[in-house]
């Protein structure tokens, strides 16, 4: 079973900026896809960035040109750079990997809040 846990979350004001880390219990080297969502407040999660093996990374137009997703394999980690952010960033962040090669499972970490005041 693999465990997720994010990091780096906290108070910003618009226009500064983050970087989340998501620690993984296990490998990530093989990962078939790991990807950034959030959840406002009485919102539903949404997407913010997915990179799926054998595909292109995908943002959201909301996020494109100010996050970047990347991983560091040795350290088994997502990390997730938002720079220029706006109020509206502001939410839980969680990361999510998934891993299997016949039947693929979905990790997800447990949060981490980031909020942005303006």
């Amino acid at each position: 079973q693999v465990q997720l846990v994010e990091s780096g979350g906290g108070l910003v004001q618009a226009g500064g900026s983050l970087r989340l880390s998501c620690v993984a219990s296990g490998s990530i080297f093989n990962a078939n896809a790991m990807g950034w969502y959030r959840q406002a407040p009485g919102k539903q999660r949404e997407l913010v960035v997915l990179s799926s093996s054998g595909s292109t990374t995908r943002y959201a137009d909301s996020v494109k040109g100010r996050f970047t997703i990347s991983r560091d394999n040795a350290k088994n980690t997502v990390y997730l750079q938002m720079d220029s952010l706006k109020p509206e960033d502001t939410g839980v962040y969680y990361c999510k990997v998934v891993l299997g090669r016949w039947a693929s499972t979905e990790y997800w970490g447990q949060g981490t809040q980031v909020t942005v005041s303006s």
